[in-house]
């Protein structure tokens, strides 16, 4: 048997472990002196707190019916309903839905009409319940009640979850800078170390998810980057470690950054592992994501169906691989599918683009050209540089189709641009590409090849193999072009505009008069059809006439 110091060294160092944040080392210590003499309640929550963090879910709960049912023992109705209210709230992350409604029942009618701050954190899982019922208006007016309760008993997590509460409301009713803003406010809370452990991980959690749900994205990476810096300093956390990696990655791919998406993919696979959990469906499909992109196909078809198999809806990745590898109609049978039963505004947001690909893919302009309208009115509402980089890109590429190159071009210079600032260089590179198509097609060759050109180094760079095979099968169906009967002697004058010589040099080289040189030049230009000396170089370069 330990001694009683024994015991006291033993629990003295789980509070210090728990202080530091190390969260295994304070399980592993609190629960060894629990064995040898049960803890008092501040412990227990103490041990609670730390097998929530370490991934030990049917541990937390059955630590905090011990504080519950303590808390009754001890005729202390308000503390029990917290710990009662705990327990319902986190089961219902873990899809207990009976568990959770059972516990929430008990901590209300622990609490009868005592005007106590618990009484606020029972309306938390009445907002999600109103969500899912699609009222939300109802959920934005108990989050504000909310946050007043917090707000008159001074309680920082209620506060920060009730205001972030109020801000994801606010954004499904399309208001999404007010809705932002008040994510921001929650945050500040959050990234000053004001909160609890559990509730700090949960709202970084929700609001990353809620600016990448509307493609926030400077928003989203910085407060993924924030996430990471606070998963980093709790090397034993498992709890959110696994969704700040799938976030990361998400943001990472988008960057181009594939290699380290994938890293961070991979080692949200460990951390679950370590956790004896399976790995967040996201995880696979972003993987499927990654493999597609390089032309992975086998792999990303595995992945793609492994998320589905865990209730993940694996489109639009899946629809555009059936495109990639040729099988237009799967492609259009399945993003049909799945738009027509999409209702939610971010989900429609997230499927159109691809929608509109695959509809010109399959020749259906007409359907392309409804969906872009439909992308740009939510472009319109949810105000944000990457949706409204998705409404020009879907524009352009409309146009293109329909053989107005020239009103193609605008919008796909606005995509490029947009897509640039967002630091998106793959969907950059993808909107240059059909910039480049369509300078080709007005007759400014020149143009054209820089942008092609352009497009190719990013898809080399990145590894973007279909990318690169569309990028050859679209120069090599390009029209032909008109290959006129050159003199010997225009075409020697054309090699030397072509070299950047003025017509003085050129007529010094030849030995001919500046005013032949001049009709030389002009006769080249008549018969290429070309309106400049600029563009005829093109033209030289474009058909390796040297």
């Amino acid at each position: 048997m330990e001694s009683d110091r024994e015991t006291l060294d033993i629990l003295e160092r789980g509070r210090e472990a728990y202080r530091r944040r190390a969260w295994a080392d304070a399980y592993a210590s609190l629960s060894h002196a629990d064995r040898t003499s049960p803890l008092g309640r501040d412990d227990l929550e103490r041990l609670a707190t730390a097998a929530y963090l370490t991934g030990r879910d049917l541990d937390y709960r059955t630590v905090l019916e011990r504080v519950h049912h303590a808390d009754v023992a001890a005729d202390l109705p308000v503390r029990a309903a917290r710990s009662a209210f705990w327990i319902g709230f986190t089961s219902l992350f873990t899809g207990d839905v009976a568990l959770a409604t059972g516990w929430l029942s008990r901590a209300r009618r622990l609490l009868e009409s005592r005007d106590c701050v618990e009484q606020g954190y029972l309306l938390l899982p009445e907002f999600e319940r109103y969500l899912a019922e699609g009222n939300v208006e109802a959920a934005h007016r108990v989050a504000s009640d909310a946050v007043e309760i917090g707000t008159r008993f001074f309680d920082a997590d209620l506060i920060a979850a009730a205001r972030h509460l109020q801000g994801r409301a606010l954004v499904l009713e399309r208001e999404i800078n007010a809705g932002l803003a008040l994510l921001d406010e929650a945050m500040l809370a959050v990234i000053a170390g004001e909160l609890s452990p559990i509730m700090t991980g949960l709202i970084y959690c929700s609001v990353i998810e809620v600016c990448q749900r509307v493609y926030a994205m400077s928003r989203a990476r910085e407060w993924t980057s924030a996430l990471s810096r606070w998963c980093e300093q709790q090397p034993e956390l498992v709890a959110f470690t696994a969704t700040c990696l799938v976030r990361r990655a998400e943001i990472l791919r988008l960057q181009g950054e594939w290699p380290d998406a994938m890293m961070e993919v991979r080692r949200a696979y460990e951390r679950c592992e370590q956790a004896n959990r399976k790995p967040p469906a996201a995880a696979l499909y972003q993987q499927g994501e990654i493999h597609r992109l390089r032309g992975e196909f086998e792999p990303a078809d595995e992945m793609y169906r492994a998320a589905s198999a865990r209730g993940f809806e694996p489109q639009p990745g899946l629809a555009l691989l059936r495109l990639a590898q040729g099988r237009t109609d799967a492609a259009a049978a399945a993003i049909r599918r799945v738009l027509s039963a999409a209702t939610e505004t971010f989900q429609r947001t997230r499927l159109l683009p691809a929608y509109i690909e695959i509809m010109l893919a399959v020749g259906d302009v007409q359907e392309a050209r409804s969906a872009c309208r439909e992308l740009e009115e939510l472009a319109s509402a949810i105000d944000t540089d990457a949706v409204r980089a998705m409404a020009a890109h879907g524009q352009g590429a409309v146009a293109l189709a329909a053989g107005d190159a020239r009103e193609a071009v605008a919008p796909l210079r606005r995509a490029f641009e947009l897509w640039d600032k967002v630091e998106a260089p793959h969907e950059a590179a993808r909107a240059r590409t059909l910039l480049g198509l369509a300078c080709t097609s007005l007759g400014d060759a020149e143009a054209g090849s820089l942008e092609l050109a352009a497009a190719r180094a990013v898809f080399e760079q990145l590894g973007a193999a279909p990318d690169l095979a569309r990028l050859e099968g679209a120069e090599r169906s390009k029209p032909a072009k008109r290959h006129p009967e050159l003199t010997p002697r225009e075409l020697q004058v054309l090699r030397l505009i072509a070299a950047g010589k003025t017509n003085k040099a050129i007529a010094s080289q030849l030995s001919v008069s500046e005013r032949t040189i001049d009709r030389h030049v002009s006769n080249i230009l008549t018969k290429l059809g070309v309106p400049s000396r600029a563009a005829a170089t093109a033209y030289a370069y474009d058909h390796q006439l040297f």
